[in-house]
């Protein structure tokens, strides 16, 4: 049966995947480095901030400092809010899909994305109120494919939902758009739904099911993963 539903954030949610690439490309060429566009959404969509600066450094032979690597991060935190405000997209389907499942479900984000990015945007697009929990990149020692963030959301459910017994991973699902995000979800003991707005379908056959867009989604079509 399902119970609970987690969502990543971005490129499931909004449609900020290419400002995030252009953020990276603008940092990363101040230091010197480049970072094509096939390169990051194949190699590199799906880690946060931190994995995304250390896997380019590592990649042309550089080393970094976590003290460096923070201030990149920060840079690029800055760039991001800058920006973001004036080149929002919603998704197709969110905004009708969300408040549907909210009314179902306990719902949850687990994100690599910095926590303050994720709270901007959803008190920008007025859906915070959907979400009993956030887990972001200061939230976890490791980024997907890890488990972690994953089932951490899932904790943080359970703390919240005390009247009836702990939700089980094995009652959850996870949206995703990244071979990364399922193999964790996956790892996490969660099925996983993946919408092919970052990668093309074939790239997302891990997932239990794989949607091009969540104005597919339906509450039946979702529990019938778990029949």
């Amino acid at each position: 049966m399902l119970r609970a539903i987690i969502f990543d954030f971005n490129g499931i949610l909004v449609d900020d995947e290419p400002i995030h690439l252009e953020m990276f490309q603008k940092v990363l060429k101040e230091e010197g480095i480049s970072l094509g566009e096939k390169d990051y959404y194949a190699r590199y969509l799906g880690m946060d901030d931190r994995g995304c600066f250390k896997t380019a450094y590592d990649e042309h032979g550089r080393k970094i400092d976590e003290a460096s690597l923070a201030g990149l991060i920060r840079r690029k935190t800055r760039y991001y809010r800058d920006t973001i405000q004036k080149r929002m997209i919603v998704f197709p389907g969110v905004k009708k899909l969300l408040p549907d499942l909210h009314a179902q479900f306990p719902l949850a984000i687990a994100s690599g994305a910095l926590r303050s990015e994720i709270e901007l945007i959803l008190e920008s697009i007025t859906l915070r109120n959907y979400f009993q929990a956030i887990v972001s990149a200061e939230d976890v020692s490791e980024g997907k494919p890890h488990p972690e963030i994953f089932l951490k959301a899932l904790s943080f459910l359970n703390q919240k939902n005390v009247s009836s017994r702990p939700i089980l991973p094995s009652e959850c699902l996870v949206v995703e758009d990244s071979k990364e995000g399922i193999l964790g979800a996956h790892r996490a003991g969660i099925k996983c739904l993946a919408v092919t707005n970052s990668h093309p379908a074939e790239e997302l056959r891990e997932a239990e099911a794989v949607v091009k867009s969540l104005e597919e989604v339906t509450i039946p079509f979702l529990e019938s993963f778990f029949k």
